[in-house]
C-alpha cells in the first residue's frame, strides 16, 4: 500500500478494537469512502423494500407487526427490517441516521457509479424517493426510515 497504510493500520488496530466491532483497511485513500457507498447503496434498498412492504401489508389488511416478525426469520430478514420497522409502527422517526446525509450518499453513490461506467437504476430511484423526502416535504432531519411519510397514508 502507498505510504504504509497497511502498516499503520496493523498498528492502530487495537485502538479500532476498542470503539468498534470491525475495522477494514480496504485499500489507498478514497477506498473507505467507496465501501461506505457499498454500504449506502445497500441500505437505500433495505429501506424502499421496507417502507413499501409495510404500504402492501396494510392495503392487504394484514397486521403489520405480525408481517415484521414473520419476515424477520426468514429470507428477508435484515438489519433496517428489525430495527426501523418497529420504529416505524410507533410513529418514531428519530433519526438514527439524518435522511438528509443519507441523500448526500446516495448523490455521491451515483456520481461515483456514473464515473465508473455503472448506471444504478435502483439506486437511482431511491434516491429520487429521498429527494422527494428532503427536497420536497422538508423531512430531512427525521431518520431514514421517515421515507414512509412521503406515501400516502390511508
Amino acid at each position: 500500500m502507498v505510504g504504509g497504510a497497511a502498516e499503520t493500520f496493523q498498528q492502530i488496530e487495537p485502538l479500532f478494537a476498542q470503539i468498534g466491532q470491525q475495522a477494514t483497511l480496504f485499500g489507498p485513500a478514497g477506498s473507505g469512502q467507496h465501501a461506505k457507498m457499498a454500504n449506502q447503496i445497500m441500505i437505500a434498498g433495505t429501506m424502499t423494500g421496507l417502507t413499501e412492504t409495510l404500504l402492501y401489508a396494510k392495503a392487504a389488511g394484514l397486521d403489520p407487526e405480525k408481517v415484521l416478525s414473520t419476515l424477520s426469520s426468514g429470507g428477508a430478514q435484515n438489519w433496517s427490517l428489525s430495527n426501523y420497522g418497529p420504529r416505524i409502527l410507533k410513529d418514531d422517526y428519530t433519526p438514527g441516521f439524518f435522511a438528509r446525509h443519507f441523500l448526500k450518499d446516495l448523490r455521491i453513490a451515483l456520481k461515483e457509479a456514473n464515473n465508473m461506467g455503472l448506471d444504478l437504476k435502483a439506486t437511482a430511484q431511491a434516491t429520487r424517493l429521498y429527494e422527494v423526502m428532503v427536497d420536497v416535504y422538508g423531512l430531512g432531519d427525521q431518520g431514514t426510515q421517515g421515507l414512509i411519510n412521503t406515501y400516502p397514508h390511508q
